[in-house]
Formats: structure tokens, sequence, C-alpha cells
């Protein structure tokens, strides 16, 4: 469960993000519950795809499973703490249109690595039902606290946030591959 709420914590963190650089522009109510929506939405069908998959992978790994679920997550990890060391400029260019219907796009992006997650969560025989309420749970919620911040705190907690995200899933897929989660 340890391992569920990390992992559920960090996706949140790509989330939570990208809704500060978007709150850095103003958004309305009925706007704001529309991104949480849709983030919580992509957040909970990645995963989902990616924990079946991997489950019924995992018989097939057998022991191995737990080895590639752990490898899965540090190399997302790294993926994510590397494009924060860089800077993601690309993404300010996907949030300026936000208003204008690339809020569907820019979810889906932000959830890709939810598909990756959700196979190494199923490989280590996660319960698919939990972990999609929890992701999604935290996913809505990070996504509303960062719209919140995201005038008050600028653009400097978004990088960190991102930081923050890849170093945990790269603890989480070690502690994974090493069992000790």
């Amino acid at each position: 469960m340890l391992a569920l709420l990390l992992v559920a914590g960090s996706l949140g963190l790509d989330n939570f993000a990208a809704s500060i650089a978007i709150g850095l522009s103003g958004v309305d109510r009925s706007l704001r519950m529309r991104i949480a929506v849709t983030f919580g939405i992509f957040e909970a069908v990645m995963p989902a795809i990616g924990l079946l998959l991997g489950r019924q992978l995992s018989g097939t790994l057998g022991d191995w499973a737990h080895v590639v679920g752990g490898l899965l997550l540090i190399a997302v990890g790294v993926e994510a703490t590397v494009a924060a060391v860089r800077g993601r400029d690309e993404r300010d260019d996907e949030l300026a249109g936000v208003r204008s219907g690339r809020l569907v796009v820019l979810a889906a992006g932000l959830s890709i690595d939810n598909l990756i997650v959700g196979f190494a969560l199923g490989a280590y025989r996660a319960p698919v039902a939990v972990s999609i309420a929890i992701i999604t749970c935290v996913s809505v919620g990070l996504s509303l606290v960062g719209l919140e911040l995201g005038a008050k705190l600028g653009t400097r907690v978004e990088h960190r946030s991102e930081l923050v995200s890849g170093i945990v899933l790269i603890g989480v897929g070690a502690a994974i591959l090493t069992n000790l989660l």
C-alpha cells in the first residue's frame, strides 16, 4: 500500500506542475473543474489499462515480474527527472492553448507514463480498483491545488515538483526491484 501511495503522489505531481502553469494564466471555476476532471479521467484510464496488462503478463513473467515493474518505474522516473532538469518549454506552448481544446491532448500527454506505471503496478499485483481510485483521487486533488497555487507560487515550484516526482518514482522502482516494497 505504501508503494501505491508513493506512486500515486508521484504521478499526481505531474498534474500538479501542469496545473500550476495553467493557474498562472488565471482560470475560472468552470475551467478549473473541467481541467481537474479531464486530468482525473486520464489518470484513471491509463493506469487501468496498464494494470490489467501488467496483471495478465505477470503470470508469464513469473518471478521476474517485480524486476520488470521496478525497472519500468525507474525508467519513467529517470525520464521525468531529466525532463525536469532540462526544463520543458514545449509544455508552456501546450498550456497556452488549454482554453482552445488542447486540454485532452495535454491530459493524455501527462498520463502516458501512467500506462507504464500501471503496467508495473499490475506486475507487482497491486489491487486494480484500489489503485485506480487512489491514483485518480490524488491526481484530481493535486490538480485542484496546483490550479489554486499557480498564481501565488510561480513557475519555480512547477519544475521542482517534476523533479520530486521523478526522484520518488526512481525510489519506488528501486524498492520494488529489491523487494523492499
